[in-house]
Protein backbone atom coordinates (compact mmCIF):
# COMPACT_ATOMS: atom_id res chain seq x y z
CA UNK A 1 0.00 0.00 0.00
CA UNK A 2 0.64 3.62 -0.43
CA UNK A 3 0.83 5.16 3.07
CA UNK A 4 1.31 8.80 4.27
CA UNK A 5 2.64 9.11 7.71
CA UNK A 6 1.53 12.45 9.09
CA UNK A 7 4.98 13.05 11.99
CA UNK A 8 7.16 10.39 10.03
CA UNK A 9 10.37 12.43 12.00
CA UNK A 10 8.91 11.91 15.74
CA UNK A 11 9.56 9.29 17.99
CA UNK A 12 7.68 6.62 16.55
CA UNK A 13 7.70 7.52 13.38
CA UNK A 14 11.49 6.31 11.83
CA UNK A 15 10.78 2.96 13.58
CA UNK A 16 7.29 2.78 11.73
CA UNK A 17 8.92 3.80 8.39
CA UNK A 18 11.26 1.15 8.50
CA UNK A 19 8.80 -1.70 9.44
CA UNK A 20 6.51 -0.32 7.04
CA UNK A 21 9.32 -0.61 4.30
CA UNK A 22 10.50 -3.51 5.41
CA UNK A 23 7.35 -5.12 4.27
CA UNK A 24 6.62 -4.03 1.01
CA UNK A 25 5.07 -0.59 1.40
CA UNK A 26 5.43 2.42 0.00
CA UNK A 27 6.26 5.36 2.35
CA UNK A 28 5.67 9.42 2.42
CA UNK A 29 6.63 10.69 5.50
CA UNK A 30 6.29 14.49 6.72
CA UNK A 31 8.56 16.66 9.02
CA UNK A 32 8.63 20.09 9.67
CA UNK A 33 12.18 20.36 9.52
CA UNK A 34 14.67 20.73 6.08
CA UNK A 35 17.00 18.88 8.29
CA UNK A 36 15.39 15.74 8.78
CA UNK A 37 14.74 14.92 5.03
CA UNK A 38 17.57 13.11 4.55
CA UNK A 39 17.27 11.35 7.50
CA UNK A 40 14.26 9.70 6.25
CA UNK A 41 14.99 9.04 2.57
CA UNK A 42 17.98 7.39 4.27
CA UNK A 43 15.09 5.15 6.08
CA UNK A 44 13.30 4.29 2.91
CA UNK A 45 10.27 7.11 2.69
CA UNK A 46 9.82 9.69 0.36
CA UNK A 47 10.13 12.80 2.73
CA UNK A 48 7.79 16.08 2.16
CA UNK A 49 7.92 18.95 4.23
CA UNK A 50 4.69 19.89 5.42
CA UNK A 51 2.95 22.32 8.04
CA UNK A 52 0.19 20.63 9.69
CA UNK A 53 -1.29 23.67 10.85
CA UNK A 54 -1.67 24.57 7.18
CA UNK A 55 -4.96 23.11 5.68
CA UNK A 56 -3.32 24.03 2.30
CA UNK A 57 -0.22 22.47 2.74
CA UNK A 58 -1.64 19.33 4.19
CA UNK A 59 -4.32 18.85 1.27
CA UNK A 60 -0.78 20.11 -1.03
CA UNK A 61 1.18 17.29 0.02
CA UNK A 62 -1.68 14.32 0.48
CA UNK A 63 -2.99 15.36 -2.75
CA UNK A 64 0.40 14.69 -4.76
CA UNK A 65 0.77 11.35 -2.77
CA UNK A 66 -2.34 10.48 -3.65
CA UNK A 67 -2.24 7.78 -0.42
CA UNK A 68 -4.12 4.35 0.45
CA UNK A 69 -3.65 5.06 4.37
CA UNK A 70 -2.69 8.26 6.14
CA UNK A 71 -1.03 7.30 9.51
CA UNK A 72 -1.72 10.73 12.51
CA UNK A 73 1.60 10.50 14.32
CA UNK A 74 1.90 14.71 14.68
CA UNK A 75 3.07 15.70 18.22
CA UNK A 76 4.95 18.96 19.47
CA UNK A 77 6.90 16.64 22.25
CA UNK A 78 10.23 16.97 22.20
CA UNK A 79 13.98 18.89 23.85
CA UNK A 80 14.61 20.34 26.75
CA UNK A 81 11.35 19.22 29.80
CA UNK A 82 11.53 22.84 31.50
CA UNK A 83 7.85 24.02 32.59
CA UNK A 84 7.61 26.43 30.53
CA UNK A 85 8.54 24.28 27.38
CA UNK A 86 6.35 21.65 28.61
CA UNK A 87 3.17 24.02 28.47
CA UNK A 88 4.28 25.25 24.94
CA UNK A 89 4.27 21.77 23.66
CA UNK A 90 1.38 20.47 25.42
CA UNK A 91 -0.31 23.40 23.60
CA UNK A 92 0.88 23.15 20.04
CA UNK A 93 0.21 19.61 20.13
CA UNK A 94 -3.52 19.59 21.25
CA UNK A 95 -3.60 22.06 18.27
CA UNK A 96 -2.21 19.06 16.15
CA UNK A 97 -5.05 16.82 17.81
CA UNK A 98 -7.43 19.28 16.81
CA UNK A 99 -6.55 21.52 13.57
CA UNK A 100 -4.23 18.71 12.59
CA UNK A 101 -6.42 16.05 12.60
CA UNK A 102 -9.49 18.22 10.62
CA UNK A 103 -7.03 19.23 8.33
CA UNK A 104 -5.04 15.49 7.77
CA UNK A 105 -9.00 14.26 7.19
CA UNK A 106 -10.17 16.62 4.61
CA UNK A 107 -6.87 16.20 2.88
CA UNK A 108 -7.45 12.39 3.31
CA UNK A 109 -11.46 12.47 1.99
CA UNK A 110 -10.67 14.26 -0.59
CA UNK A 111 -8.23 11.81 -2.10
CA UNK A 112 -10.34 8.79 -1.52
CA UNK A 113 -7.80 7.54 1.66
CA UNK A 114 -9.60 3.95 2.39
CA UNK A 115 -7.80 3.83 6.21
CA UNK A 116 -6.70 6.58 8.79
CA UNK A 117 -4.70 5.44 12.16
CA UNK A 118 -4.13 8.27 14.22
CA UNK A 119 -2.46 8.51 17.58
CA UNK A 120 -3.72 8.46 21.23
CA UNK A 121 -2.88 8.27 24.62
CA UNK A 122 -3.43 5.72 27.50
CA UNK A 123 -2.93 8.12 30.26
CA UNK A 124 -6.25 9.90 30.64
CA UNK A 125 -8.68 6.41 30.35
CA UNK A 126 -11.44 7.11 33.35
CA UNK A 127 -10.07 7.14 37.13
CA UNK A 128 -12.96 4.88 38.11
CA UNK A 129 -12.88 2.07 35.56
CA UNK A 130 -10.48 0.24 37.51
CA UNK A 131 -6.47 -0.60 37.68
CA UNK A 132 -6.38 -1.71 34.18
CA UNK A 133 -8.96 -0.76 31.39
CA UNK A 134 -9.73 -2.51 28.13
CA UNK A 135 -9.95 -1.26 24.65
CA UNK A 136 -14.18 -0.39 25.11
CA UNK A 137 -13.14 2.36 28.27
CA UNK A 138 -13.84 5.83 27.57
CA UNK A 139 -11.19 8.67 28.34
CA UNK A 140 -11.83 10.54 31.41
CA UNK A 141 -14.63 12.90 31.47
CA UNK A 142 -13.57 15.06 34.28
CA UNK A 143 -10.03 15.53 34.55
CA UNK A 144 -8.45 18.01 36.47
CA UNK A 145 -8.53 21.53 35.05
CA UNK A 146 -5.13 22.11 34.04
CA UNK A 147 -5.27 19.72 31.20
CA UNK A 148 -8.85 19.60 30.22
CA UNK A 149 -7.68 20.62 27.08
CA UNK A 150 -5.18 18.20 26.60
CA UNK A 151 -8.35 15.86 27.12
CA UNK A 152 -10.19 17.26 24.72
CA UNK A 153 -7.96 17.22 22.02
CA UNK A 154 -7.43 13.54 22.40
CA UNK A 155 -11.21 13.13 22.82
CA UNK A 156 -11.38 14.80 19.53
CA UNK A 157 -8.93 12.58 17.96
CA UNK A 158 -10.82 9.33 19.42
CA UNK A 159 -14.16 10.75 17.87
CA UNK A 160 -13.15 11.21 14.79
CA UNK A 161 -11.78 7.99 14.20
CA UNK A 162 -14.68 6.33 15.57
CA UNK A 163 -17.32 8.67 13.77
CA UNK A 164 -15.60 8.33 9.91
CA UNK A 165 -17.83 7.75 7.86
CA UNK A 166 -15.83 7.04 4.16
CA UNK A 167 -12.82 5.22 5.41
CA UNK A 168 -11.82 3.17 8.15
CA UNK A 169 -11.03 4.78 10.99
CA UNK A 170 -8.56 3.24 13.74
CA UNK A 171 -7.55 5.26 17.20
CA UNK A 172 -4.78 3.36 19.03
CA UNK A 173 -3.92 4.63 22.51
CA UNK A 174 -0.09 4.16 23.17
CA UNK A 175 0.96 3.14 26.75
CA UNK A 176 4.13 4.95 27.91
CA UNK A 177 6.95 5.13 25.16
CA UNK A 178 10.27 3.93 26.02
CA UNK A 179 13.26 2.95 23.72
CA UNK A 180 15.85 4.33 21.06
CA UNK A 181 14.43 7.83 19.76
CA UNK A 182 11.76 8.23 23.05
CA UNK A 183 14.15 10.50 25.62
CA UNK A 184 14.07 7.28 27.81
CA UNK A 185 17.30 5.59 26.36
CA UNK A 186 20.39 4.63 27.22
CA UNK A 187 21.62 7.77 24.86
CA UNK A 188 23.66 9.79 27.92
CA UNK A 189 22.30 12.95 26.01
CA UNK A 190 18.49 11.53 26.13
CA UNK A 191 16.14 14.24 28.13
CA UNK A 192 14.01 12.06 30.00
CA UNK A 193 17.19 9.85 30.94
CA UNK A 194 18.87 13.09 32.07
CA UNK A 195 16.02 13.98 34.36
CA UNK A 196 15.93 10.45 35.89
CA UNK A 197 19.42 10.58 36.20
CA UNK A 198 19.75 13.75 38.28
CA UNK A 199 16.22 12.66 40.00
CA UNK A 200 13.86 15.45 38.85
CA UNK A 201 11.28 12.90 38.15
CA UNK A 202 10.17 12.02 41.16
CA UNK A 203 7.54 9.78 42.83
CA UNK A 204 4.60 11.51 43.84
CA UNK A 205 2.55 10.57 46.53
CA UNK A 206 2.42 6.92 47.30
CA UNK A 207 3.24 6.30 43.06
CA UNK A 208 -0.37 4.66 42.87
CA UNK A 209 -0.85 5.75 39.47
CA UNK A 210 -0.67 2.50 37.38
CA UNK A 211 1.07 2.77 34.27
CA UNK A 212 1.02 0.80 30.91
CA UNK A 213 4.28 0.95 29.24
CA UNK A 214 5.23 0.09 25.48
CA UNK A 215 8.76 -0.11 23.80
CA UNK A 216 9.01 2.25 20.65
CA UNK A 217 9.74 -0.95 18.49
CA UNK A 218 6.59 -2.60 19.58
CA UNK A 219 4.41 0.95 19.27
CA UNK A 220 5.12 0.95 15.88
CA UNK A 221 4.66 -3.37 14.97
CA UNK A 222 0.82 -2.13 16.77
CA UNK A 223 0.50 0.21 14.12
CA UNK A 224 1.57 -1.64 11.15
CA UNK A 225 -0.65 -4.85 12.14
CA UNK A 226 -3.71 -2.10 12.53
CA UNK A 227 -2.75 -0.98 9.10
CA UNK A 228 -2.88 -3.81 7.59
CA UNK A 229 -5.55 -5.80 9.45
CA UNK A 230 -7.38 -3.30 11.87
CA UNK A 231 -10.60 -3.04 11.55
CA UNK A 232 -12.84 0.43 12.75
CA UNK A 233 -12.59 1.28 16.10
CA UNK A 234 -10.21 1.74 18.89
CA UNK A 235 -6.66 -0.30 19.53
CA UNK A 236 -4.24 -0.49 22.33
CA UNK A 237 -0.51 -0.78 21.99
CA UNK A 238 1.21 -1.94 25.79
CA UNK A 239 3.55 -4.58 27.14
CA UNK A 240 1.60 -7.33 29.21
CA UNK A 241 2.80 -5.53 32.36
CA UNK A 242 0.48 -2.54 33.81
CA UNK A 243 2.31 -1.31 37.16
CA UNK A 244 2.44 1.47 39.87
CA UNK A 245 4.77 4.22 39.41
CA UNK A 246 6.37 3.32 42.70
CA UNK A 247 6.98 -0.05 41.21
CA UNK A 248 8.67 0.50 37.80
CA UNK A 249 10.62 4.32 38.06
CA UNK A 250 12.54 3.33 40.45
CA UNK A 251 13.61 0.19 38.02
CA UNK A 252 14.45 2.51 35.73
CA UNK A 253 16.73 4.41 37.47
CA UNK A 254 18.36 1.20 38.29
CA UNK A 255 18.33 0.12 34.55
CA UNK A 256 19.76 3.72 33.89
CA UNK A 257 22.72 3.73 36.08
CA UNK A 258 20.35 6.33 38.18
CA UNK A 259 19.92 6.71 42.19
CA UNK A 260 16.23 6.21 43.21
CA UNK A 261 13.45 8.58 42.69
CA UNK A 262 12.74 10.97 45.06
CA UNK A 263 9.38 10.90 46.70
CA UNK A 264 7.82 14.49 46.82
CA UNK A 265 4.13 14.88 48.17
CA UNK A 266 1.12 14.91 46.23
CA UNK A 267 0.26 18.85 47.89
CA UNK A 268 3.90 20.24 46.89
CA UNK A 269 3.78 18.39 43.42
CA UNK A 270 0.51 20.31 42.97
CA UNK A 271 1.87 23.41 43.72
CA UNK A 272 4.98 23.37 41.28
CA UNK A 273 3.36 21.16 38.31
CA UNK A 274 -0.59 21.49 38.43
CA UNK A 275 -2.68 18.81 39.36
CA UNK A 276 -2.86 16.70 36.04
CA UNK A 277 0.55 15.43 36.49
CA UNK A 278 -0.55 14.80 40.28
CA UNK A 279 -3.17 12.88 38.86
CA UNK A 280 -1.17 10.78 36.55
CA UNK A 281 1.23 9.62 38.85
CA UNK A 282 -1.50 9.20 41.70
CA UNK A 283 -4.51 8.02 39.93
CA UNK A 284 -4.05 6.75 36.78
CA UNK A 285 -5.30 3.12 35.42
CA UNK A 286 -3.10 0.71 32.78
CA UNK A 287 -4.65 -0.74 30.07
CA UNK A 288 -4.95 -3.69 28.76
CA UNK A 289 -4.42 -5.34 24.82
CA UNK A 290 -6.90 -8.58 24.78
CA UNK A 291 -8.22 -6.63 21.81
CA UNK A 292 -5.52 -5.83 19.48
CA UNK A 293 -4.01 -8.97 20.53
CA UNK A 294 -7.38 -10.92 19.30
CA UNK A 295 -7.83 -9.09 16.53
CA UNK A 296 -4.50 -8.04 15.21
CA UNK A 297 -2.47 -11.44 15.89
CA UNK A 298 -0.13 -8.56 17.63
CA UNK A 299 2.07 -10.15 20.24
CA UNK A 300 4.70 -7.84 21.79
CA UNK A 301 8.76 -8.23 21.31
CA UNK A 302 8.89 -6.59 25.04
CA UNK A 303 5.68 -8.44 26.87
CA UNK A 304 7.63 -6.57 30.11
CA UNK A 305 9.51 -3.57 31.05
CA UNK A 306 11.05 -5.71 33.46
CA UNK A 307 13.21 -7.08 30.43
CA UNK A 308 12.76 -4.10 28.24
CA UNK A 309 14.30 -1.29 30.65
CA UNK A 310 17.35 -3.85 30.27
CA UNK A 311 17.28 -4.88 26.83
CA UNK A 312 15.68 -2.56 24.99
CA UNK A 313 17.30 1.03 25.51
CA UNK A 314 19.43 1.42 23.03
Amino acid sequence: MKIFIAGASGAIGGHLVTQLVARGHEVVGTTRSAAKTGALRALGAEPVIVDALDPDSVADAVAKAEPEVIVHQLTAIGGPMKMRNMRRMVAATNRLRTEGTDHLLAAGRAVGVRKFVAQSNAMWMERTSGPVVGEDGRIEPNPPADVQETVAALRHVEDAMTGLTWADGIAIRYGGFYGPGTGIEAAPDAVMTQMIRKRRFPIVGGGAGVWSMVHIADAASVTVAAIERGKPGIYHAADDDPAAVHVWLPELARALGAKPPRRVPAWLAGLLGGKGPVDMMTRAPGISTEKTKRELGWTPRYPSWRTGFTDGMS
